[in-house]
């Protein structure tokens, strides 16, 4: 996909890079954020690329946020990105990078050992989902600067924002981070095979109520629903969760095979069902969560 004409494009190719849909009312106390749903590709990226668009696509959570688009309507934002994983990734620490994919030098701070470092998945990703190297050449090392710059820190300071005026306006915050999930990636072993993946990284990034109302609710209507594996969520989910500071995150993992064909990414039958489901699950936890906000222990 490329920008829409009616808007002017940023230095990148993205019209706008990411947006922010608000409900009429904020009356939950949750942020919604889909940083892996982009689906612009500019011409000079795809250019750049030994792959195709399609191929660039398989790293895209597609139509994630479509699938949560009814939380507005129910009263929280969602953040969501219009610039591709396959570009940059919000959900890595800012300078997760590959010294191996750059001319250049890498500050001395980049971290550049990390295991999604190893496995191509950085900041600014060697290889799209499937192992594919995207890059038919390095790329200047000034180029993931000026995507850190002008995309990432953007990004994080808006959703920064959001979960700050959130935790203002109710006294504290749950962040809800939506994704979706091969079903190749949950291998071959029936423990893993899931509908659904919850991930608080092994219970430190929110209250235990959150996640088990979450796991309730899918299990009530027939969704198979496993914890932390494979996925337990990543940087977004472990940065900003504090639940002791009463900021809580999640990560909900969607299997695609439940909305889409995986092969042409195309929405099948199963989507408009599963949106409506979602709707209802998050209409039942939120309204009945209770106060998440931190307690204050008294001096003794």
């Amino acid at each position: 996909m490329s920008a829409p004409d009616s808007v002017k494009p940023d230095a990148f190719g993205f019209a706008p890079p990411y947006a922010v849909d608000e409900p009429a009312t904020h009356t939950l106390p949750f942020v919604f954020n889909t940083g892996h749903s982009g689906a612009v590709y500019p011409p000079h990226f795809i250019a750049s690329s030994r792959l195709d668009a399609l191929t660039l696509r398989r790293s895209e959570d597609a139509h994630v946020e479509r699938l949560f688009a009814p939380v507005v309507e129910l009263g929280a934002p969602l953040l969501r990105a219009n610039f591709p994983r396959a570009f940059l990734d919000v959900n890595r620490e800012p300078f997760e990078l590959d010294p191996r994919m750059f001319e250049g030098r890498l500050p001395p701070f980049a971290n550049t050992r990390s295991m999604r470092v190893a496995g191509g998945l950085g900041t600014v990703p060697r290889v799209v989902a499937d192992g594919q190297e995207i890059y038919a050449r390095r790329l200047p090392v000034e180029e993931a600067a000026a995507r850190i710059e002008g995309l990432y820190k953007p990004y994080h300071r808006v959703l920064r924002g959001l979960i700050q005026r959130t935790a203002k306006r109710h006294g504290h915050c749950v962040l809800i981070d939506c994704h979706s999930m091969p079903s190749s990636s949950l291998g071959r072993d029936a423990e893993v095979k899931a509908d659904v993946v919850l991930g608080d990284r092994f219970g430190t990034a929110c209250a235990p109520s959150l996640i088990e109302g979450f796991e309730a609710a899918f299990r009530a209507r027939g969704f198979r629903v496993v914890r932390n594996k494979p996925y337990a969520g990543g940087f977004i989910t472990e940065h900003y969760g504090e639940p002791n500071l009463g900021r809580h995150a999640l990560q909900i993992e969607i299997n695609r095979a439940l909305y889409m064909n995986e092969a042409s990414l195309a929405m099948s039958s199963g989507f408009v069902g599963l949106v409506d489901a979602l709707r209802a699950i998050i209409a039942e936890v939120t309204s009945g969560l209770g106060d998440l906000a931190p307690r204050r222990i008294a001096a003794e």
